[in-house]
């Protein structure tokens, strides 16, 4: 008898920034590593994350990662300073940081993290390049996407 063990799903994702598409027109996706220290990996496990209000910039050929919040555990070894709001670096090949510093200082895009999520056993972090939106873009966004509901439902009911 020779039985699979049934593993259950859990979704890879840890964090959302779901301001960053209200606020921003998102375009060149990146993905990122993240140089974490041991008790944030036991702090992401636990789902102790806020990504909202984080963004990147780009330090000496370096990309960092700020506003990314990671409220240290309770049970934290007491010899370990933990420090919630630092920066962390993210890790990217030379040719994608480059990619972004040129569109930040030619073109006036900003790098905002939009999600973090587990890839194997590595905390992964999506970027985009982004332009932001002003008020009118946020309301046709919403008009749009209210549309685009109502038609659903009228080609559900109408067939």
């Amino acid at each position: 008898m020779n039985k699979k063990t049934n593993k259950s799903k859990q979704s890879s994702t840890i964090a959302l920034n779901k301001k960053a598409r209200h606020e921003y027109f998102l375009e060149d996706k990146f993905e990122a590593g993240l140089s974490l220290q041991g008790w944030e990996v036991k702090s992401i496990r636990a789902g102790k994350v806020n990504l909202s209000d984080s963004y990147v910039i780009i330090h000496n050929g370096e990309a960092f990662l700020l506003g990314c919040s990671i409220q240290p555990l309770k049970e934290a070894s007491s010899h370990v300073v933990c420090d919630p709001d630092r920066s962390r670096k993210l890790l990217l090949k030379q040719r994608e940081i480059n990619r972004l510093i040129g569109a930040r200082e030619r073109q006036g895009y900003s790098i905002v993290a939009t999600a973090m999520y587990w890839k194997k056993c590595w905390v992964k972090v999506e970027i985009y390049l982004a332009k932001g939106k002003h008020n009118q873009d946020k309301r046709d966004t919403v008009k749009n996407r209210d549309w685009e509901r109502q038609k659903e439902r009228i080609m559900k009911h109408s067939a």
